[in-house]
């Protein structure tokens, strides 16, 4: 008689995972219980403690006593640095926030975007050109390429009142993300969305993601002069 395979935390976790990619457990879902993911999967409830603690550790999920295991709002992803939405880095500064949809188009994706993500010729892009605020003053700058075949709902989205940041966050989740940061001197375009003399120095993020090897958005984020980006570890 053949003794049955043991379910290994291997497997639960990447169960798991799958279902959060898929958004079978959206983000902020509550997650069944060790004991009712130990049932179903058949192993015991120390097997799927450890498979949760592995996707705690690695941004999916987050673990509180008593209240159990949600899904994450804004997974970190094995990042060492968490970027946060706008609105809430710019609240949390105890300033009023304000957001405006500057521009929309929808466009072939331009040669240099193609060959940097690997799109296919011909591919449709969302392009848009956002201002952050905080008190009425620029906090933020943002131009954003999002792949429509990736992403096809944001080709209707009402993205007037809500950034596009938070709207992919809430929609569609990502698997992988490149981030990138530099001091840039500001040109004549940045100079006049942040009401600064050209050449001022500022930081620019530029950030990228995919879901499951196709790519999401790529973005630009320029900051005010004197903006100042903090971590913890």
């Amino acid at each position: 008689m053949q003794t049955p395979k043991r379910t290994t935390f291997h497997a639960v976790r990447d169960e798991v995972k799958r279902r959060i990619e898929a958004r079978i457990w959206p983000q902020g879902a509550l997650l069944p219980t060790e004991t009712e993911l130990a049932e179903e999967f058949g192993c015991a409830r120390a097997t799927v403690n450890r498979a949760l603690r592995e996707l705690a550790d690695q941004g999916f999920v987050e673990r509180r006593r008593k209240s159990g295991t949600r899904v994450k709002t804004a997974p970190t992803k094995h990042a060492k640095i968490e970027i946060a939405v706008v609105r809430q880095t710019v609240e949390e500064q105890n300033a009023v926030y304000r957001y405006a949809l500057v521009e929309r188009s929808l466009s072939e994706a331009p040669a240099w975007l193609s060959s940097q993500l690997g799109l296919a010729p011909g591919t449709r892009v969302l392009h848009l050109l956002c201002m952050h605020y905080a008190d009425n003053r620029p906090f933020q700058f943002e131009e954003r390429w999002i792949n429509i075949a990736t992403v096809p709902d944001i080709e209707y989205a009402d993205l007037t009142t809500v950034g596009p940041n938070e709207w992919l966050l809430n929609a569609v989740p990502f698997t992988d993300a490149e981030i990138t940061f530099s001091a840039v001197a500001t040109d004549a375009k940045l100079s006049e969305f942040l009401s600064t003399a050209v050449g001022t120095p500022v930081i620019q993020l530029e950030r990228t993601t995919w879901l499951q090897g196709k790519p999401v958005t790529y973005v630009r984020m320029t900051h005010h002069p004197g903006y100042r980006f903090r971590t913890q570890y």
